[in-house]
C-alpha cells in the first residue's frame, strides 16, 4: 500500500511517501513559507541528490497539490497519477483526552479535534488545513491521523494531573498531555527490538532531545510519566522553549516588563531555552563551537541543557523501579556525541558504563553502554513517518 505521510504546520509541509509493505520510502520532501512570495519545494531523488524548486504556494491547500504534482512529475515522479496513493497518513499534534490512539478521519473527527484548537494554536489548525486539502484534492482516499498526546493518555492521573483546583481539569481540561508521542513509542519498540528484548517486559526512558525535547518513562510497554505538559513548554530545556519555571517568576516578569498573555508565550516560547541563556543561538551546533571558544553563557547554556536531562532519567528511574533500556534519539540525541558520554558518565552509579569507540557513530543504531553494563544504552534515530504509515496501514487495511 502507498501511503503518503503529511506533517503540516503553520508555515510549511513535510511528506514522505513510503511503501507499507516492504517499509521503502519511495520519496520526501518538504514545502517551506507557505503564504510568502519565495516559497519553495524540496525533495530528494531516489538516487539521493535533492533539489529545490521555487513555486507560488499561496496556501496549504496549493501546497498539498505541488507535493502531488512532483510526486507523479513524467520525469521527477515515482507514481504515475494520484491513484497510486491509496491512503493519507497525517500528524496531528493535540488529541486531549479526545484520542487515545489513531483514528480514521471523518467530519467527527475533524471537529474534534477543532474543540483542541485552545490549546495547540500553532499546530491543530495547520494540521486540519492539511486533512480539509487532501480531502478536496483526493477525495476518494481514506485519512488517518496519528496524534502526538496519543501514547501518553496510558499515565495515570498521579502523574497527569496539576496541583491546581480541581476544576481547571474538569472545566477547562488542564492537566499534562505530553508530545512527541509518535516518536516515543517508534524507538521505544524498535530498541527493544534492535536489542532482542520482549517489549511489554522492559523499564524504558526514551529521551528525545532536540530543538523540541522531552522524555518518557514506559513500563511493559506503556508511558507512564512524560516531561511535556498541557503545551510543549515544559519539561526539559529547549532550544527556544523555557521548560520547567517557577510559575511565581512568570507572574514577577509579566509585571516587570509589562507583559500581556501573548508578550508571555513569546518569551517562554520563542526567546528562552538555550539561545536566551547564551544569547548566541538555538542550534546546539553552534553552542558546541562556542565552548570550544571557552563563551562562558554558552557553556552555562550546555550545563543547563545537560543537567536537565540528567534530572529527568534519574526522576523516572525512580518512577519505573529501576531502568533496563534508556534511549537517545532527536537531532541532539542522535548527533550530539558530546552530550551523550556527558550523560552516560554520570549515570554509573546505577550501573551504566560507557563504550567511547560506540558512541563515535552519528545518526545510527548501535548499543553505546559497555557490555558488563547493568542498563543498555542505546541510540536509535526516530522514524515518526514509518509509524504514521504503519498506523494507518493498519487502519485503512480493515476498511
Amino acid at each position: 500500500m502507498k501511503i503518503l505521510v503529511l506533517n503540516c504546520g503553520s508555515s510549511s509541509v513535510k511528506y514522505k511517501l513510503i511503501e507499507s509493505d516492504s517499509k521503502e520510502v519511495l520519496a520526501e520532501g518538504g514545502v517551506e513559507k507557505i503564504g510568502l512570495p519565495d516559497s519553495f519545494l524540496k525533495f530528494k531523488r531516489p538516487d539521493g541528490t535533492k533539489e529545490t524548486i521555487v513555486v507560488n504556494m499561496p496556501d496549504a491547500k496549493e501546497a498539498v497539490r505541488q507535493v502531488l504534482n512532483v510526486l507523479s512529475d513524467p520525469k521527477e515522479g515515482v507514481i504515475k497519477s494520484f491513484d497510486e496513493i491509496q491512503a493519507v497518513g497525517h500528524r496531528v499534534v493535540h488529541g486531549m483526552e479526545k484520542f487515545n490512539k489513531s483514528v480514521l478521519i471523518t467530519p467527527e473527527v475533524i471537529e474534534k479535534v477543532k474543540e483542541c484548537y485552545a490549546v495547540a494554536p500553532l499546530h491543530n489548525p495547520a494540521n486540519i488545513t492539511g486533512i480539509e486539502a487532501v480531502s478536496e484534492i483526493l477525495p476518494n482516499v481514506p485519512q488517518v491521523g496519528v496524534f502526538d498526546t496519543a501514547f501518553h493518555q496510558t499515565m495515570p492521573a498521579k502523574a497527569y494531573m496539576y496541583a491546581l483546583p480541581y476544576e481547571a481539569y474538569e472545566k477547562y481540561g488542564v492537566r499534562r498531555y505530553g508530545f512527541h508521542g509518535t516518536s516515543h513509542r517508534y524507538v521505544s519498540r524498535r530498541a527493544c527490538e534492535f536489542l532482542g528484548l520482549d517489549y511489554e517486559k522492559q523499564r524504558i526512558i526514551t529521551c528525545h532531545i532536540g530543538n523540541g525535547a522531552s522524555i518518557t518513562a514506559i513500563k511493559d510497554g506503556v508511558s507512564v510519566d512524560t516531561s511535556m505538559g498541557l503545551t510543549p513548554t515544559e519539561g526539559l530545556m529547549m532550544g527556544t522553549r523555557c521548560g520547567d519555571v517557577d510559575p511565581g517568576a512568570l507572574v514577577y516578569l509579566m509585571q516587570r516588563l509589562n507583559l500581556d498573555a501573548d508578550g508571555l508565550m513569546k518569551l517562554i516560547n520563542k526567546q528562552s531555552g538555550v539561545a536566551g541563556v547564551s544569547g548566541i543561538s538555538s542550534d546546539m551546533r553552534d553552542i558546541e563551537a562556542a565552548v570550544a571558544r571557552g563563551e562562558e553563557k554558552a557553556i552555562l547554556a550546555l550545563d543547563m541543557y545537560e543537567y536537565r536531562i540528567l534530572k529527568y532519567i534519574g526522576a523516572y528511574t525512580a518512577v519505573l523501579g529501576g531502568v533496563d533500556v534508556i534511549v537517545f534519539t532527536g537531532g541532539v540525541g542522535e548527533n550530539q556525541t558530546g552530550t551523550r558520554e556527558k550523560i552516560c558518565r554520570q549515570l554509573e552509579y546505577m550501573g551504566v558504563t560507557f563504550n567511547a569507540e560506540a558512541n563515535k557513530v552519528r545518526g545510527e543504531e548501535i548499543e553505546i553502554s559497555g557490555e558488563d553494563s547493568k542498563v543498555h544504552v542505546v541510540v536509535i534515530p526516530t522514524d515518526e513517518e514509518m509509524m504514521i504509515a504503519r498506523d494507518t496501514a493498519d487502519i485503512v487495511g480493515k476498511l
